[in-house]
């Protein structure tokens, strides 16, 4: 079965929208800082503002040049830290080389880090602490299987990909000793032996790799949940743009043995979303408390 996550996503967003509407006062406030032409950012931060637009959150933009010192580039996040009327704060990435991530990552106040990638938040997550933000794609790929009454108690969950963004927090996330956790996870990477065999014992396994129609249809036991995270192009002549977007699933073989397995596009991507404006909904309603 197909798990349909742009619909499953705009279920939320619609949820956070009545929300709002029922706001006294000021309303939400999400940051976005994007340095640089950089085309896929560019168009991932058109979507998110225009999220927010859709379910009431308010947006701000600013956009740098791709030659902004570091240090100027800090001091902009630290106005935004300062400035009450906002909530969430995100730097799309990636950066300019010259530009260190992980300080930029560190300066954002971690109560307004919706992204979930400051130290502190990522350290709340590994302890168990719900009181921080969890990254949005791991976040939604939990709340994806919840909603499909998908139980990962118990079961073997395999994610392939370590990366801060996806991979670690994912696995922190469903080993956790709470609601919608215990399950054993096994994290695979490049240097992994006998991936094959592993993905064959998995009840549930999750890619993000970045490697087009990796995962195949041998590679997978009859029943498992598939989760893909990947977004890659690959040359399509009948397409106008001349390509076309795939997962890192060969999805026409292997949803054939799935219980349930997610599309590419139309999965993961939409969910994504739906946890950032989560996020900042949050972030606002603590800071309101």
């Amino acid at each position: 079965m197909l798990i349909d996550g742009k619909a499953i996503a705009a279920t939320i967003q619609k949820e956070i929208k009545d929300t709002i509407e029922q706001l006294p006062g000021r309303k939400p406030c999400l940051a976005v800082i994007l340095v640089g032409n950089h085309a896929p950012s560019q168009i991932y931060v058109r979507r998110k503002t225009e999220a927010c637009a859709e379910v009431g959150i308010i947006s701000i933009k600013r956009e740098l040049p791709p030659t902004i010192a570091e240090d100027h580039l800090l001091q902009e996040v630290k106005q935004l830290n300062n400035d009450p009327a906002v909530d969430g704060i995100l730097v799309q990435l990636p950066l300019p080389y010259h530009i260190n991530p992980m300080h930029v990552i560190n300066s954002i106040d971690p109560l307004k880090d919706v992204d979930g990638f400051h130290p502190i938040n990522v350290g709340k997550l590994l302890s168990g602490d719900r009181d921080g933000f969890i990254p949005c794609t791991p976040l939604g790929i939990k709340v994806m299987l919840e909603r499909m009454e998908v139980e990962v108690a118990g079961k073997h969950v395999l994610v392939i990909g370590r990366s801060n963004i996806v991979g670690k927090p994912m696995a922190a996330l469903l080993m956790q000793n709470q609601s919608f956790g215990n399950a054993t996870v096994t994290i695979a990477h490049r240097h992994s032996t006998q991936l094959k065999q592993l993905c064959q014992m998995s009840d549930i396994v999750i890619i993000a790799i970045g490697k087009p129609h990796f995962l195949t249809a041998d590679m997978v036991k009859e029943g498992a949940v598939i989760i893909d995270v990947g977004i890659n192009k690959i040359a399509d002549s009948s397409k106008k743009s001349g390509y076309r977007i795939v997962g890192d699933v060969d999805f026409p073989n292997v949803k054939k043995k799935c219980r349930y397995i997610t599309p590419v596009p139309g999965g993961v991507g939409p969910m994504t979303i739906a946890m950032l404006l989560q996020n900042t909904l949050q972030s606002f309603q603590n800071q309101d408390e």
